[in-house]
């Protein structure tokens, strides 16, 4: 063979193992892409079933601990926060989720800017004060924040023994007064409200930092003449409390509703006729606030898009954890949401548009 030929037959063999070569990693290649669409395709399915996968796989998840920081257990956030809880455990992605009772809303800030709690129930007011770093959170920026959704409005109720005597909020001056737990959005509505009627703690008779039940309990033995919360009507500890005692709703004067949302816009006045609470007769003026859902920015897409996308695929089990979870819906969800929305939540409410 000569020369010439044995170069020729060399450089044929080449290629041909190089077009072998490359059959061998295109098949290889397929090979890799058809495992990972059924892995796609095994993750749809272990994701609830129904639930759409998109290109991006951004439903898959590998689960893990979700803590829902609350409130109070006699609070309205607590319910609806197991009802969250049971949702997420059932949906077939590997959660554990559970309902963690809290000081409710300025402690539920701090839980989720320092991981201690994956998702939240806060007022919308507090939400702004804590990325903004006003007011309750002067000098405390939290800007990791992210809203989920907005779910229901919250009253401002001041509930006072009839034997109180207290019948306006200038009748608290003197009186012993409940505001709110420790680390409450209760207590900033507490300073707002009395603000707005010239009126200070030092006004007060006495100061008392109780949870909701604990106020009642407190109304209930005459330690304490009255008591602030901030929840959906009706609240249990209130509806318990006025089933065994005298009690009843003091209202705020619409001109100092006006007032206060002239300078704080979150609020909103409302008349309401809570005909829930034994004994309360008529038309009570009251301001409201708007609880949402909050998680920290560093949760992933494919969470944040679940948790919107299960809770409002079970409103029903919302709405028989809690009357308030029946006001829950999906074209408010964005009403009142006054810091910036997660990328996961923003995802799904742009797909159901």
């Amino acid at each position: 063979m000569t020369k010439k030929k044995l170069i020729a037959l060399i450089m044929a063999i080449a290629m041909v193992l190089g077009t072998l070569t490359a059959c061998g990693g295109g098949n290889n290649a397929k090979k890799d892409n058809g495992a990972n669409n059924t892995k796609v395709e095994e993750n749809a399915k272990e994701n609830g079933g129904n639930a759409e996968v998109s290109a991006d796989g951004l439903m898959e998840t590998e689960g893990g601990f979700m803590s829902v920081a609350t409130g109070g257990t006699g609070g309205t956030y607590y319910p609806l926060g197991g009802a969250i809880s049971n949702i997420l455990n059932g949906a077939g992605l590997d959660y554990t989720a559970t309902a963690q009772a809290t000081g409710a809303s300025v402690e539920n800030v701090e839980l989720i800017a320092n991981g201690d709690a994956e998702i939240a129930f806060i007022q919308n007011d507090v939400s702004y004060y804590a990325v903004n770093g006003t007011d309750t959170f002067e000098g405390n920026k939290q800007e990791s924040l992210r809203g989920l959704c907005c779910l229901y409005p919250e009253i401002v109720q001041i509930v006072a023994s009839d034997e109180s005597g207290i019948e306006t909020i200038d009748d608290l001056k003197g009186k012993r007064v409940a505001v709110g737990a420790p680390g409450s959005g209760v207590e900033v509505n507490v300073k707002q409200i009395l603000d707005a009627h010239g009126i200070t703690y030092d006004d007060l008779g006495k100061v008392d930092f109780l949870s909701f039940a604990e106020a009642s309990d407190q109304i209930k033995s005459g330690q304490i003449d009255a008591t602030f919360l901030t929840a959906a009507i009706p609240s249990s500890a209130i509806t318990e409390l006025a089933t065994t005692h005298d009690v009843h709703l003091v209202p705020i004067a619409e001109d100092k509703a006006n007032e206060l949302i002239e300078k704080y816009p979150f609020y909103v006045h409302l008349n309401i006729t809570p005909t829930e609470y034994k004994g309360q007769e008529g038309e009570v003026s009251v301001v409201a606030v708007q609880s949402m859902l909050v998680v920290n920015e560093n949760m992933a897409d494919a969470d944040a898009y679940n948790i919107v996308k299960l809770l409002f695929e079970n409103l029903d089990t919302m709405k028989e954890s809690h009357a308030r979870g029946g006001d829950i819906a999906l074209d408010k969800a964005l009403d009142g949401m006054s810091i910036e929305v997660h990328p996961g939540a923003q995802k799904y409410f742009d797909e159901v548009k």
